[in-house]
């Protein structure tokens, strides 16, 4: 059986909305775009952008038959993205589809790996 644990004092996790725009690059391509985003900050992680998927043109994106499964999210499905040159970067985007309540606001938002892209560029 999976383990569903709370957020709480020795896990803390807050998301809060951003109204600031965000770019992601790779291969000199802009790859995913959105103009706000959610910024999740879980226990001792660096902050993760999470983006809002009705605001991301998804056709670079491929589904993966990868998932993994988070105590405190629930379970991650994956997009590998597709370069303009036809090149494939596998696992590079996750997203929880059905998220615990407690992070419930990233339902659905996309959420890209830093070392599997050129760039996040957050705001100006």
């Amino acid at each position: 059986m999976r383990q569903h644990l709370e957020p709480g004092p020795d896990h803390p996790i807050t998301v809060e909305p951003k109204e600031t725009p965000v770019r992601v690059e790779l291969a000199g391509a802009l790859v995913l775009e959105t103009r706000s985003y959610m910024e999740l900050h879980e226990a001792t992680y660096a902050p993760v952008a999470y983006l809002p998927r009705e605001q991301v043109d998804m056709s670079a994106l491929e589904r993966s038959d990868q998932t993994t499964w988070c105590p405190y999210k629930g379970e991650a499905a994956y997009y590998h993205i597709r370069t303009a040159d036809g090149g494939l970067i596998e696992n590079a985007v996750w997203t929880y589809e059905t998220p615990f309540p407690a992070v419930a606001a990233i339902k659905d938002a996309l959420a890209v790996y830093p070392n599997k892209v050129d760039a996040i560029k957050i705001g100006g």
